[in-house]
């Protein structure tokens, strides 16, 4: 299976703005034959902690784009959004496939140092999505730091994707997790994060594709980007079969 990561800007707290500013990215990456595209953490409006402004209904417009953009394109694209269903709104990686389907996961770990604690609900369950017989886990941003969710759904997962706002100032932090959540669970990792500057901070990219191995097979700096790689379940397996090492693992 063929995934894109969609390292791009966003227009601060712009929907609109930012969601025609994709749309031909996302058009590029269909044209070169991939079947699930990747988008940042809340990728329509920023990594904004003013709700009020920014969240929308489950089901919302940008979830209603996403599922516009996998019916038109034939492929499976996903990335986070604000939404709100009862209560405080919370950060959801929607995940909308051709035929209309929707998967949700919402962010288990807010970033407590920025106060999204604050502004935005935890979620209390991990998702893992077949796509087209790869078997995908969705996380986002802050949750990369902490390997236990990724350990517990390893034995059940081809690829993991990390959808993130990371800022420049601890890129080297976001390019070793990513490595590390790659290696120790012997699967792809797909991290796509946004580039630009938002709400004062500075995101410079990084995102990045790397193999059951640690190898990256993909890499950007800080400019937008499409990036390509090749999934394939036959390289998750042979890699767990020549180095069984999660048989290991103490539970």
């Amino acid at each position: 299976m063929k995934v894109a990561a969609i390292q791009h800007d966003i227009t601060w707290e712009d929907r609109e703005a930012t969601l025609a500013h994709v749309a031909p990215m996302v058009a590029t990456a269909a044209a070169e034959g991939a079947r699930l595209v990747v988008l940042p953490e809340m990728f329509a409006v920023g990594f904004s902690m003013t709700p009020e402004a920014t969240a929308e209904p489950e089901g919302g417009p940008t979830s209603a784009w996403l599922v516009e953009q996998a019916g038109t394109h034939g492929l499976w694209i996903g990335g986070s959004v604000p939404e709100q269903r009862g209560g405080r709104p919370r950060n959801v990686f929607v995940l909308a496939g051709p035929d209309g389907t929707v998967h949700r996961y919402a962010k288990v770990h807010p970033f407590t140092y920025s106060g999204e604690h604050e502004h935005y609900d935890a979620g209390d369950e991990l998702v893992t999505v077949e796509v087209d017989g790869v078997r995908v886990s969705l996380f986002v941003c802050y949750d990369l730091r902490f390997a236990d969710e990724f350990w517990e759904l390893a034995e059940g997962t081809d690829l993991y994707l990390v959808v993130a706002s990371w800022p420049q100032s601890r890129a080297h932090h976001w390019r070793s997790l990513l490595l590390a959540r790659a290696i120790e669970n012997q699967a792809y990792v797909v991290g796509c994060n946004r580039v630009g500057d938002g709400d004062g901070t500075h995101y410079a990219g990084g995102s990045c594709i790397v193999d059951p191995m640690g190898q990256v097979l993909a890499s950007e700096g800080d400019h937008e980007a499409v990036l390509f790689a090749e999934i394939e379940t036959a390289t998750v397996q042979a890699t767990r079969e020549r180095f069984p090492f999660l048989r290991d693992r103490r539970r």
